[in-house]
């Protein structure tokens, strides 16, 4: 039967502002001998599906420093400091990068990820907002520049095929959103 690691000791090594980098020294359950890992801590993060009464997907097109890319996604972001709602956290998102706004009181998660437990400690939800419209102006954190798009949700699959929606995390959340869609019928 697999066992858990145990943790015998942990240094942090790096401090990146949105993450933290730290060594963690653990014992082996099957020989008993240290290893030593690496982990990344970021915050939690939110994807939100927000659709809108006529069928469509309220999207995202931003620049993508890590692949220097113009990616379509769904909106989403990290959880303030603060914030232990990961609805709340993907309304607040949803407004400030999009304008949009949606049904709050239905809203709910359908989806809960580690990005990379290999290698991070954080947890990524989707979160799904109907009948959304657009009530308020943008508000860009000083490191995003987006660009809102509507997208006929008919179209997602086709546009994940054809490698216009690359985001893994995005591809999950759109997945979860799927898997939703199923289950409601």
């Amino acid at each position: 039967m697999l066992k858990p690691w145990q943790k015998v000791g942990s240094k942090q090594i790096g401090d990146y502002r949105i993450f933290t980098i730290r060594a963690d020294q653990a014992l082996s359950p099957r020989t008993n001998k240290p290893h030593e890992f690496y982990v990344i801590d970021c915050v939690n993060w939110v994807n939100v599906i927000a659709t809108t009464s006529d069928h469509q997907l309220v999207m995202v097109e931003q620049y993508r420093h890590g692949t220097n890319t113009i990616e379509l996604e769904i909106p989403g972001g990290m959880m303030d400091p603060g914030e232990v709602s990961p609805v709340a956290t993907a309304l607040r998102e949803l407004q400030e990068e999009t304008g949009y706004e949606g049904n709050s009181s239905e809203a709910c998660v359908i989806g809960k990820i580690f990005p990379n437990p290999a290698i991070m400690s954080n947890t990524a939800y989707t979160i799904l907002v109907e009948n959304c419209v657009e009530k308020h102006d943008t508000m860009f954190d000083t490191g995003e520049d987006l660009v809102t798009r509507l997208v006929p949700i008919a179209d997602i699959p086709d546009l994940i095929r054809a490698g216009k929606i690359q985001h893994a995390l995005v591809v999950v959340a759109l997945f979860h959103f799927d898997l939703w869609q199923r289950n409601k019928k």
